[in-house]
């Protein structure tokens, strides 16, 4: 069996109500922890006045990117529509016809 420190027992919710109004804690454990003495953030000491963080690697200027031909990304952009639309046909087309067979397949 645990011994619980002071009057509880064991079961006993004495421990966790509050105090009595009027009582205050016992003087002997008020005297044991003294109050906290704020001391202030440490010192510190400025870098030199020329000090600089350290350069690893000097990044070159960025090159010149190469002339775009409008016409030609305009052209470009509608091929590539037209080839979608013409998948996205072909696939619609092949699933209806799946759809067909599978519905006549249930019918007949």
């Amino acid at each position: 069996m645990t011994q619980f420190p002071g009057p509880y027992t064991e079961g006993s919710n004495e421990q966790w109500r509050r105090p009595k109004p009027g009582l205050e804690p016992p003087a002997e454990r008020a005297a044991e922890v003294p109050p906290p003495i704020y001391s202030g953030p440490p010192p510190t000491i400025p870098a030199p006045s020329n000090w600089r963080p350290p350069t690893m690697v000097t990044i070159p200027a960025p090159r010149q990117l190469p002339p775009q031909d409008p016409s030609m990304i305009e052209g470009t952009e509608r091929r590539a529509l037209v080839t979608t639309y013409g998948v996205g046909m072909i696939a619609g087309a092949v699933g209806l016809l799946v759809l067909i067979i599978l519905c006549g397949r249930v019918i007949f």
